[in-house]
């Protein structure tokens, strides 16, 4: 084993640790709030279900990738490899829809005269399970052709395309690859249209209200911006982190199913950009959330108190 292979092992460990801790620090502190009942927002269950995907898209995805740096390359056989890689696709679906989910949301929130049917119904959390629920159902069913293109390492017969990532590769024919390619990418290009509008609306909003501010608020210094305000910076920057990672992405995922020549830089480098967004993003949410530095303070008091 080289030093290069290594120290990328090392990366991708390294990235998958913390993304899984603060993803599972994440999903413990929404799931205590829904059971407790305490201080619980319409936006909780859609956090928790993108915490469960970000989890899954690092242990699918990073964990793999991980072994595979460390030299062992062919301990996945044909059903290991299907199993890998659609779990991963679902999840990074998933993952993607939630998003597209949590912005509409406070896009509707910020808005009412969007829609009002949907400004009602997104305060019932039995309309935000179903819609959770049919994320999950949507991305199961729209990748289940995956099984049919993955396979073990070096299945490489009688095939027009293929791929290789180290540990699993996968093949389409040519008369399939269009179909397939429609599928993959799809979804993704959906949520990221509805993505790119919920945001531009909610950007358009948030400006006509700063300007309200300062304009009645004139004399103030610093005015202290609302819940609906930090909400909505806080999600605006995890979708313009998604997108940009998500982007740079797609274009090595092309690479390396177009390109006849790909080197082993191309599958690492995907690896490590598509792992950036569910690794970092439950470090952003945590920040943001007053509700976690409340949490802290009084943990903080309360240790004090029993230390004194």
């Amino acid at each position: 084993m080289d030093a290069g292979n290594l120290e990328l092992g090392f990366i991708f460990l390294t990235q998958t640790g913390v993304g899984i801790l603060g993803n599972s620090s994440l999903l413990c502190f929404y799931s205590f709030s829904l059971l407790t009942g305490n201080k619980v927002r319409p936006t909780d269950l859609i956090l928790s279900q993108l915490a469960i995907a970000n989890c899954l898209v690092l242990l699918f995805k990073g964990i793999p990738q991980t072994i595979v740096a460390l030299g062992w390359k062919y301990f996945l056989g044909d059903a290991g490899c299907k199993v890998v890689f659609y779990f991963h696709r679902v999840s990074t679906g998933v993952s993607f829809s939630t998003l597209c989910l949590l912005n509409g949301f406070q896009a509707i929130k910020l808005n009412p005269h969007l829609c009002r049917w949907i400004t009602i119904k997104i305060q019932s959390p039995k309309f935000i399970s179903f819609c959770c629920f049919l994320s999950w159902t949507t991305h199961i069913l729209i990748n289940s052709f995956l099984p049919l293109v993955v396979n073990g390492p070096l299945n490489k017969e009688n095939l027009s395309t293929d791929g290789n990532h180290g540990y699993c590769s996968w093949t389409m024919q040519e008369s399939g690859s269009p179909l397939y390619t429609v599928l993959y990418f799809s979804p993704d290009l959906i949520s990221l249209v509805l993505m790119a509008w919920a945001s531009g609306s909610m950007v358009l909003v948030l400006h006509r209200h700063k300007q309200r501010v300062q304009h009645i608020h004139s004399h103030v210094c610093s005015p202290r911006p609302s819940h609906e305000v930090r909400a909505t910076h806080t999600i605006l920057i995890l979708v313009s982190s998604f997108v940009s990672f998500y982007s740079v992405y797609t274009v090595l995922t092309m690479w390396m199913t177009l390109a006849a020549n790909r080197g082993q830089w191309v599958v690492s480098s995907s690896v490590v950009v598509a792992s950036c967004f569910p690794a970092l993003s439950p470090f952003v949410l945590l920040i943001n959330d007053t509700r976690v530095s409340q949490f802290c303070c009084r943990v903080r008091t309360n240790c004090f108190l029993c230390s004194g």
